[in-house]
């Protein structure tokens, strides 16, 4: 989910496009890496002589937060679409070149295992704190309880001591990761989302690939002559079709859109032609009977597989789909990503996709071996660990030098990397999510009521008004400006 949410509840959560992702950043160019035995490459780097003390060893260019030898590391992973080896990878890295003894938890659960750690002040060193249970961020940087990650950015990169890490990630990967004005989470995932589609099906019955909606709704209606629902949604997370409602916001009225909602500006959804239209776009989705019949009461995967079954010609996702879907999708289905198809005077192009960084890495304050999980983080954005992930998660990180290019692409991965080359500089990507997970919440439980046709789309305009507005007083908020 992606970002956190998404891969959330299936991963990203939020999140991603897993195997989508790596590739589509080798094709892209963002990613180059030469092949090497990634964890012996780890596990080689400079044994340094730091002395040992009781609470850090001395710090260096090669140690840089001052990692005792031989401590204990703490680390918890979202176990979700991505799995847990790729961690277990790393901590085997990290141990054979510190020689710690790493502790290690794959959970679905984060919150029920994590929050009693936290309120009783002895929380892990590093935790993938993602899912549908993960325990929202905003809430855990109110309560003091996420160190300050700026260290980790200025660190000398482990790859090229002459460059920062920052300077090492893809645009826009620290604002995903800042709360009121600190960087406090490392987004590791990289991920596009939009609509997906069967290269197959649409070969068979002759469609074209729309562009515009007008011409989704097209389709959609073709699909439905031919007794398959137009467009399946995970009706019980409705994070997904928000998707495409916020897609269609930001399309239709441009960057100054997007930037209204997370800004929280009392017009950012009431009062707003754009952002009407678009509710209003998905819901004639609803009132012409374009659904998939029953897409509401589904859970993520069960939609997503009655769309691999081809029940649907179009479902909304991030680009972890296709990893998550590897089991139940058929040999021949040749999966396609779609940018979310253009409304009428569309300030930005067809070609312009939601692209960012998911997946949030943290280091709890009250750590026992912060220096450890900071080391532990840094790490990861090396190549060596970076191109573990690939191979392990089949997904793209934040890295831009971070994975092997010499990969055969699966469909969507491919179809994911030709998108993000095609849109160029036109990605955009919504922050209130992470910023104020409660109206994000709010604004998902009337996308919920909409789709089921409880409520009408004003009414929708409304309740997510009401929701900027209460995020507004968020004394926190002031910190939290897109420009």
């Amino acid at each position: 989910m992606g970002s956190t949410s998404a891969h959330g509840e299936n991963s990203d959560g939020a999140g991603l496009g897993r195997r989508d992702l790596i590739k589509r950043s080798a094709a892209l160019g963002l990613i180059t890496v030469p092949t090497m035995g990634v964890l012996s490459a780890c596990a080689s780097g400079g044994e340094e002589k730091t002395a040992n003390g009781p609470a850090q060893a001395a710090k260096s260019p090669e140690n840089p937060f001052g990692v005792t030898k031989g401590g204990k590391l703490d680390v918890v992973v979202f176990k979700g679409g991505f799995g847990d080896d790729y961690a277990k990878a790393w901590e085997a890295a990290f141990d054979k070149k510190w020689g710690t003894t790493s502790s290690h938890l794959g959970t679905q659960e984060i919150t029920a295992k994590l929050q009693p750690r936290f309120n009783g002040g002895n929380p892990p060193d590093v935790v993938d704190d993602a899912g549908a249970q993960m325990i929202k961020l905003d809430v855990l940087f109110k309560g003091g309880q996420l160190a300050d990650l700026t260290a980790v950015l200025d660190a000398p990169s482990p790859d090229d001591p002459a460059k920062k890490v920052r300077d090492t990630l893809i645009a826009g990967t620290v604002q995903q990761g800042t709360q009121g004005g600190k960087f406090v989470a490392l987004n590791y995932v990289y991920t596009v989302f939009g609509l997906w589609y069967s290269g197959k099906l649409f070969k068979e019955k002759g469609w074209t690939a729309p562009k515009t909606w007008d011409e989704f709704l097209a389709v959609c209606a073709k699909a439905k002559e031919a007794g398959i629902g137009g467009l399946a949604h995970q009706g019980k997370f409705p994070y997904y079709i928000n998707v495409v409602i916020m897609d269609l916001i930001a399309k239709k009225g441009g960057l100054d859109a997007m930037k209204a909602i997370d800004n929280l500006e009392p017009n950012a959804f009431e009062g707003n032609a754009t952002a009407l239209a678009a509710v209003e776009a998905v819901y004639e989705v609803v009132e012409k009977g374009l659904l998939m019949p029953g897409t509401n009461g589904l859970t993520h995967t069960e939609s997503q597989t009655a769309w691999n079954q081809y029940k649907a010609a179009f479902i909304p996702s991030g680009s972890w789909l296709e990893n998550e879907q590897l089991k139940q999708t058929p040999e021949d289905f040749d999966m396609k990503f779609l940018p979310v198809p253009l409304l009428a005077d569309s300030k930005l192009p067809f070609e312009a996709i939601r692209a960012g960084a998911g997946e949030p890495f943290i280091v709890p304050e009250k750590a026992a071996n912060k220096a450890g999980g900071m080391e532990f983080l840094r790490s990861m954005l090396s190549r060596e660990w970076s191109t573990v992930f690939a191979q392990q998660a089949n997904s793209l990180t934040v890295v831009k030098d971070g994975v092997d290019p010499n990969v055969k692409l699966r469909p969507g991965t491919q179809s994911a990397v030709e998108a993000l080359k095609g849109a160029g500089d036109n990605t955009f990507n919504y922050l209130y999510t992470e910023w104020y997970s409660e109206m994000g919440t709010e604004i998902e439980n009337a996308s919920n009521e909409l789709m089921a046709q409880r409520i009408q789309p004003k009414e929708w305009i409304k309740r997510a008004q009401a929701a900027v507005d209460k995020a507004a007083k968020d004394p926190n908020a002031k910190n939290n400006k897109r420009s």
